[in-house]
């Protein structure tokens, strides 16, 4: 990630206590970055793109803005609220391209797909994810975010560790079991 880490959690801490230019200086930083995180979701787009990087990020943004949150933690703490806005942006553009189709059901998928989420591919396996995703949240919170910070924000190992105060060892039992987890979900009977 190329923004000056410092930089950015200093203006988020400014934002947070009420200074609205913070945030105006605090785009130009993290753009870059949040435009990256939309082109790796939207990277392994098989059909058309019905959803650029960029209608991705400003969609995310105005989300994030309109957030009611108290304190900013960390950069990390930023990328991981992004990364998690963008994934629901997507979803829900999924759902408004499925809700003009008929028929529903149970989905297959592998979880090395389901994590490479497209825009435009196959909107049953993005709500398929999401809906696993959710159910981990209610079962393990911080094994959810440590997914959520792996796979959609392409966080390291050592940097998961640092936004959520644990060790790397921590991080690496917690992927293996959220990864195990997710599968037995994404592939019943499996």
């Amino acid at each position: 990630m190329s923004d000056d880490a410092a930089q950015v959690t200093q203006l988020l801490r400014e934002w947070v206590a009420g200074d609205e230019r913070a945030r105006d200086r605090l785009v130009p930083l993290v753009y870059e970055t949040l435009r990256r995180l939309a082109q790796h979701y939207l990277s392994d787009e098989r059909h058309a793109q019905t959803l650029q990087p960029t209608a991705l990020v400003h969609e995310a943004y105005v989300r994030l803005v309109q957030q009611k949150l108290s304190d900013w933690q960390s950069r990390g703490h930023f990328y991981g609220v992004a990364a998690h806005l963008m994934r629901q942006v997507l979803v829900d553009h999924a759902r408004r391209r499925l809700s003009d189709k008929r028929g529903a059901g149970a989905v297959h998928v592998e979880l090395e797909e389901a994590f490479s989420i497209t825009a435009g591919g196959k909107p049953l396996e993005i709500l398929a994810l999401n809906d696993a995703l959710e159910e981990l949240t209610h079962a393990d919170e911080r094994r959810c975010r440590t997914i959520e910070l792996r796979y959609f924000s392409g966080f390291s190992e050592e940097e998961i560790a640092q936004t959520l105060s644990v060790s790397v060892a921590t991080v690496r039992r917690d992927l293996r079991a959220a990864e195990a987890w997710l599968c037995a979900r994404l592939n019943p009977g499996a």
